[in-house]
Order: structure tokens, then C-alpha cells, then sequence
């Protein structure tokens, strides 16, 4: 049940971080990919931050014999770059940058009432129902 807990509670603490900075608006975040145009540097600080204090903290995390709330860590057992990868990432990138939402600020906005933010997330989910079904066979 403590597990359940620490997923919540830093479920909640994430989409508050993102709605603080206003990285659920997808404005914000097509701001920040115009960079030919009326560029808004808000999503590089929001980034800036997050990795001034993840960066240093990783490490000591990883020093623990495991996580407070699971048995052990659980790291991508693989490092390869291969064409799922890129495929992935390309595909994650070009709608991002079509609609200025990404997976966390979707659910995170959902609460904002926007159906376009909705919308996002329904897809998003058959999306990835899709690629369930077709990983399988």
C-alpha cells in the first residue's frame, strides 16, 4: 500500500510542478519550440531546473542497495540506440511539436477542462493500445 502512496503522492507533486510553470498550456511549450520566432525560454529553465537537481542526486540515489518503496531499481537493461528508438523518439518529438503536449503535462492538464489537452490523451492512449496489440504477434 505504501507503494500506491509514493506514486501518488509524487504523481500529484509532479503535476503541480508543471502546472506551477505552466508547462500544461501547450502555448507555453510551442513557445519554446519557435525558435524563428517570438521564442519563450519558460520550458528551458523548467528544464534547467529539473536537471540541476537531478543530476547531482542520482548518483547518491544509486548508491542505496534499493529504492524506499520496491525491492530493487528497475534501469533500462539496454543501451542500444536502434530504429525503434529513433523511430520512437521522432514520432514522440513531431507530435509534440504539432500539439505542444507531451504524456505528463497531458494527464497533468486534464484537470484544466481544455478538450484539445483531452483529446491528446485519448489518443495517446489508443496509441499506445495500438502498439500493445501489434507488439504481441
Amino acid at each position: 500500500m505504501n507503494r500506491y502512496l509514493g506514486v501518488i503522492a509524487s504523481s500529484i507533486l509532479f503535476g503541480l510542478g508543471l502546472a506551477m510553470s505552466s508547462m500544461i498550456d501547450p502555448a507555453r511549450v510551442i513557445g519554446f519550440l519557435d525558435v524563428a520566432g517570438h521564442w519563450d525560454p519558460t520550458l528551458a529553465f523548467v528544464m534547467g531546473g529539473a536537471v540541476l537537481v537531478g543530476l547531482p542526486l542520482f548518483p547518491l540515489v544509486l548508491r542505496r542497495e534499493r529504492p524506499l518503496l520496491e525491492p530493487r531499481f528497475r534501469l533500462p537493461a539496454t543501451t542500444a540506440i536502434d530504429r525503434r528508438l529513433i523511430a520512437g523518439a521522432a514520432i514522440f518529438g513531431i507530435g509534440w511539436g504539432m500539439v505542444g503536449i507531451c504524456p505528463g503535462p497531458g494527464f497533468a492538464g486534464l484537470v484544466s477542462g481544455v478538450p484539445l489537452i483531452a483529446l491528446f490523451v485519448v489518443a495517446m492512449l489508443a496509441g499506445m493500445g495500438v502498439y500493445r496489440v501489434l507488439h504481441r504477434q
